[in-house]
């Protein structure tokens, strides 16, 4: 089920900000805003849109760049540390019933 997104919160943004490295570069142009990244790529997630239709506007980041990010974060393990960082925290706030969690198979292949 498509949800709606307009961005990350400061508040969210100030806890997982620490979680994202800052890119390596030695020369040319800095790395991509990746408050801007992690946005667009939660975009797709929860609206469940296309690549190629992320909005427009400030707290964006093109299509590519977010795809590109997720990719490299995926393998580097950051998206895995975000969601055990945002678990811990709302099992500690008492926010999930692990008796009622199940998972949602609809992208399943199979």
């Amino acid at each position: 089920m498509a949800g709606r997104f307009d961005g990350l919160s400061d508040s969210q943004w100030h806890v997982i900000a620490p979680l994202i490295p800052k890119p390596e570069y030695r020369t040319g142009r800095p790395g991509p805003d990746s408050r801007k990244v992690l946005n667009s790529i939660l975009y797709v997630l929860i609206t469940g849109c296309r690549w190629c239709d992320i909005p427009l506007g400030s707290q964006w980041a093109p299509r590519s760049t977010a795809h590109k990010w997720l990719g490299i974060w995926s393998e580097q393990g950051v998206i895995n540390d975000i969601k055990r960082v945002l678990l811990t925290i709302a099992d500690l706030a008492g926010l999930i019933d692990w008796e009622r969690a199940s998972v949602d198979g609809s992208f399943s292949p199979r």
